[in-house]
């Protein structure tokens, strides 16, 4: 999968992102290299959609700058960005009335001039990735009246028109059937530029990454692992944070307990000033959180039911020309 080294990669440089209410945490660096597809990883709400959008150049890092090749994103044209960064939002609202056609041809547009129209060949380009996400027949439909899977397939449809060196997915298998999952997974392992990927799905994650980014606790953690060997790895980790917190808490008490020995003792006050000051110098060993979360779900029972929940006659239901009810 590995190509030509990219002619801009993206960098990130002593990079900070903006989470509003959280501390700085640890500043990052690295490079994106051909071929590589990292897993961006952490609880919900850790800041991971913030990343990616950071890194798009849709926010403004606190601290640091992303860079393309050699140039910070504050210094390029929205434009050039687009030739080389394409993102795949976790959930986007459709402002105007377009067609699937229409939609998947917004990717050409930064390789346009102002004022240019789609040629010829563009629309070619749009029809052919519309065609291998399996929705080439849905082109004159209006986006906003496809299902959830079908305006996902034609998200990936319109990054793949605009044919950038790197992509940026946030959750992309969201509303995808399995045949649909199993296509991307073809594609990013066999697709020559970079990607970095939020997701939630386990499997999918072990599918396709061979490099793992994770934020916890408002720091962020480069991994040079995939997915499987990031989380025996993450848990190892844990175990070890864990054992070196509880010694500290022991070596802390302790303190504690000599600091009140020796306040009693006005021989010994000197020296349980020293202790304070040591103590207080102490970094405190933080253990990374775990996402533990479980959705619960209650369903009341009815007082008093009634005997009909729901009744219907002569029902029926399509998306377009393909019956989901009849009759």
């Amino acid at each position: 999968t590995v190509s030509e080294p990219l002619m801009n990669p993206l960098q990130a440089e002593q990079l900070v992102i903006d989470i509003p209410g959280r501390s700085d945490g640890e500043a990052l660096n690295f490079a994106v290299e051909s071929g590589q597809i990292w897993g961006v990883l952490g609880p919900n709400g850790a800041g991971k959609t913030t990343l990616l959008h950071t890194l798009a150049g849709l926010r403004s890092p606190r601290r640091g700058s992303v860079c393309l090749g050699e140039h910070p994103l504050a210094d390029l044209k929205r434009r050039t960005i687009s030739q080389q960064l394409g993102l795949v939002f976790q959930e986007r609202q459709d402002g105007f009335p377009a067609t699937v056609l229409e939609t998947a041809l917004i990717g050409r547009h930064p390789w346009l001039s102002p004022w240019q129209m789609e040629s010829g060949a563009d629309e070619r380009l749009a029809r052919r990735a519309l065609d291998q996400l399996d929705v080439g027949h849905l082109s004159d439909r209006l986006v906003n009246t496809l299902s959830g899977g079908e305006r996902q397939r034609v998200a990936i449809a319109t990054v793949l028109t605009q044919a950038p060196d790197t992509w940026l997915l946030d959750e992309p298998t969201n509303h995808l059937d399995i045949e649909s999952i199993i296509w991307l997974e073809s594609f990013l392992n066999n697709y020559p530029g970079c990607v970095m990927l939020v997701s939630h799905d386990k499997m999918f994650l072990n599918n396709v990454t061979n490099r793992s980014i994770e934020i916890s606790l408002g720091n962020i953690y480069d991994y040079k692992k995939p997915y499987s060997e990031f989380m025996e790895f993450r848990k190892e980790l844990r175990e070890q944070q864990l054992a070196a917190q509880k010694n500290q808490q022991k070596e802390i008490e302790h303190t504690e307990k000599l600091i009140d020995k020796f306040r009693a003792k006005a021989t010994k006050a000197s020296m349980a000033q020293s202790l304070m000051k040591k103590l207080e110098k102490i970094d405190r060993i933080e253990v990374d959180e775990d996402d533990n979360a479980v959705m619960s779900v209650n369903f009341p029972v009815s007082v008093n039911p009634g005997k009909v929940v729901i009744e219907a006659h002569h029902l029926e239901k399509a998306y377009g020309d393909k019956k989901v009810l009849d009759d």
